[in-house]
């Protein structure tokens, strides 16, 4: 395969892609109260301004990279460009909660579209002596996105209205429209008929997965909302999977999941996602609402992530190029799991040695993430790349969402637990309704025992990077290195 001559441009453009919609999905946590406040928004209204991205975003991941594998890579990426800035403009000047959500579900649109682009994309420029350098720089400008996020959008908010959360979207936006078009090549699949059934199955599945998923936490995981909600999305994945395997000219290929090597690859990044997302949402808490910090001070406490997993991803891309994905893999999930373990017994010590929890976490994630990412593409066909990516993407939401709801859920279980006995029903509820009710032993012993909260799901999503640690060592096999006289899959 003939590398593009303009790889590495095309990938500063892909990282710009790739850190719009991370910094999006980050930093409008730190807007929740003004929210509240200026669009007076109840909790369950701004539930769903977060919600709304997420279900769109997640039901229409697999449809919109075979969408792009049939009529173009590039073509996605810049109609889910025009779709995300577009609902970003339009949301920042958001006049109730209603026109807030349905703009969120424009911008899911644009996500859904733009996503799998990034990864086919550079499996497609770059070539297989190369593509671990690559997708080191990738995984590191995500790093940087989740924790630039709530920095960007703290500094935003001490300036300016709930809004520019959402208008700064949209510069980054034209730019990245605009590298799109004078940079980076199309490319594209065979053309294949359209499988509609094939589209609406696997997005009502995944919407209903990721719906039950979020359920979870507020109405109970037995709760008939969420099984419901479980059995719709099992139901209708089921039933994709079927068409798929009876479809001449289906949307995915089935083959592709039983490739040991993107099953395997998959499933780690998924597991990946669903202890970070979930740590995250607790560490931005416990930064805030146990040591005081505002939202600025504690979106630059998370930079430790991003500044070691920058130092990882260098030192992971060399590991593999030597000793081979598997070897990478298993030390970068072995010392993410060890960076919770130091979360885990953090206690009251402070922020040092939260940050060094932190720095341990992201230099692990530094050594495994680009590893993983290359294998998946790897063992993606060049003509399913877009749709591959999508999968892994898909599976990388569910896993984030699963770990908000499920680390959240024992976050929330351990905090009221560990309350003293005469604490009322309000201050087991949430930190910040015990804090609001003014009485400071009561405080104080809520700051130690979400504290322990936090410890506990730090165990846990330990135990998750271990997981991913042993599966890498059990299922993944060596690649076999590509055939030198591979012809240029790029389109100019």
């Amino acid at each position: 395969m003939t590398p593009h001559p303009r790889r590495w441009q095309i990938l500063g453009v892909l990282c710009l892609s790739l850190f719009v919609v991370v910094v999006d999905n980050t930093i409008l946590n730190v807007a929740i109260p003004s929210l509240l406040r200026d669009l007076d928004a109840t909790t369950s209204d701004v539930q769903w301004v977060i919600d709304a991205y997420s279900l769109v975003f997640a039901g229409l991941l697999i449809t919109a990279g075979s969408l792009g594998d049939r009529f173009g890579r590039r073509r996605a990426m810049l109609a889910g460009f025009a779709l995300f800035g577009a609902g970003s403009l339009l949301a920042a000047f958001a006049a109730s909660p209603a026109q807030l959500v349905a703009m969120r579900g424009l911008m899911g649109v644009g996500g859904a579209l733009l996503m799998p682009g990034t990864l086919s994309i550079m499996a497609q420029v770059f070539g297989p002596d190369e593509r671990a350098k690559a997708f080191a720089i990738w995984g590191a400008t995500s790093m940087v996105g989740l924790a630039a996020g709530p920095t960007l959008g703290g500094f935003l908010l001490e300036h300016f209205w709930w809004g520019s959360v959402f208008l700064v979207n949209v510069p980054v936006t034209a730019a990245a429209v605009a590298g799109l078009l004078v940079l980076v090549p199309e490319s594209r699949g065979p053309r294949r008929r359209p499988d509609v059934l094939g589209a609406v199955l696997s997005t009502a599945g995944m919407a209903a997965l990721v719906w039950a998923i979020i359920s979870g936490p507020a109405h109970g995981w037995t709760g008939a909302r969420t099984a419901g909600g479980l059995l719709a999305g099992a139901a209708a994945l089921g039933l994709f999977t079927l068409w798929q395997h009876r479809n001449p000219e289906p949307m995915l290929d089935l083959r592709l999941l039983r490739d040991r090597n993107f099953a395997g690859a998959a499933t780690m990044i998924a597991l990946f996602g669903f202890a970070l997302a979930g740590m995250l949402f607790a560490l931005t808490q416990q930064l805030q609402l146990v040591l005081g910090y505002g939202p600025l001070k504690a979106g630059l406490a998370l930079l430790p992530v991003a500044v070691s997993a920058g130092l990882g991803n260098g030192l992971g891309a060399s590991l593999e190029s030597r000793f081979g994905a598997r070897p990478a893999l298993i030390a970068g999930f072995a010392t993410v799991a060890a960076g919770f373990g130091v979360l885990a017994v953090t206690g009251d010590g402070g922020y040092g040695v939260l940050a060094a929890g932190l720095t341990v976490l992201g230099f692990g994630a530094g050594l495994g993430t680009p590893p993983a990412y290359s294998t998946l593409m790897a063992a993606v066909p060049r003509e399913e790349a877009g749709v591959g990516s999508a999968v892994n993407d898909a599976g990388q939401e569910l896993g984030s969402a699963l770990g908000v709801a499920v680390l959240g859920s024992i976050v929330s279980a351990a905090y009221a637990g560990a309350l003293p006995g005469t604490a009322s029903a309000a201050a087991r509820h949430s930190l910040g309704e015990a804090l609001a009710l003014g009485d400071p032993a009561l405080a104080g012993a809520a700051r130690e025992a979400f504290t322990h909260a936090v410890a506990v799901a730090s165990w846990a999503a330990c135990a998750a990077m271990l997981t991913a640690a042993l599966f890498a060592a059990a299922v993944l096999r060596p690649r076999r290195p590509a055939p030198a006289d591979a012809p240029d899959p790029v389109e100019v």
